[in-house]
């Protein structure tokens, strides 16, 4: 029998890879407190607070410890109907 080359992709080398970095930007007062920002977060970065806005809605914080967990991925930003969440990149 006839052996087949196999082509295999080479893993990433973490080493040089470069993980991107966010912070995260609330406006309270936008807020109707959906949740979705909380729901999509990958990283889970965001909670509900237990302060409320103008309007009786809790918006989102960040958690505690969790402060430079942000990845920047933009779900926050996608989808808050009201864009009360934005994030920012962090370069160094």
């Amino acid at each position: 029998m006839e052996e087949k080359s196999v082509l295999c992709r080479l893993p990433l080398d973490l080493a040089s890879a470069r993980v991107a970095r966010g912070r995260v930007f609330i406006i309270p007062e936008r807020c109707k407190g959906c949740r979705y920002c909380v729901a999509f977060c990958p990283v889970d970065v965001l909670e509900e607070s237990t302060e409320i806005n103008a309007k009786g809605y809790h918006y989102p914080k960040v958690k505690k410890g969790k402060e430079n967990a942000c990845v920047h991925c933009l779900f926050c930003d996608l989808v808050c109907p009201e864009m009360a969440i934005y994030t920012e990149e962090v370069t160094a």
